[in-house]
């Protein structure tokens, strides 16, 4: 089960509360403290290819579509 996909098994166990119980015991999605997965595009929610440098927090490809946007400048 993906990320976004945690919070839609809720709807179909809300009427078994001790099985809902369980499953957000056991199928919640980490607290991350360090580590690649620690640091998420702030567009897309992509965990690789990070750049955190002025404080973007963009993964490389959201980084390659609003470069412009931005302000960044191609040079070659």
């Amino acid at each position: 089960m993906s990320y976004s996909n945690y919070n839609k098994a809720f709807k179909q166990l809300s009427i078994k509360p001790e099985k809902l119980k369980k499953f957000i015991k056991h199928n919640s999605p980490k607290k991350r403290t360090t580590g690649i997965a620690q640091r998420r595009c702030s567009l897309c929610g992509r965990f690789g290819g990070h750049i955190s440098s002025y404080g973007l927090h963009l993964c490389r490809h959201c980084f390659r579509l609003n470069a412009k946007k931005i302000g960044f400048k191609k040079y070659s």
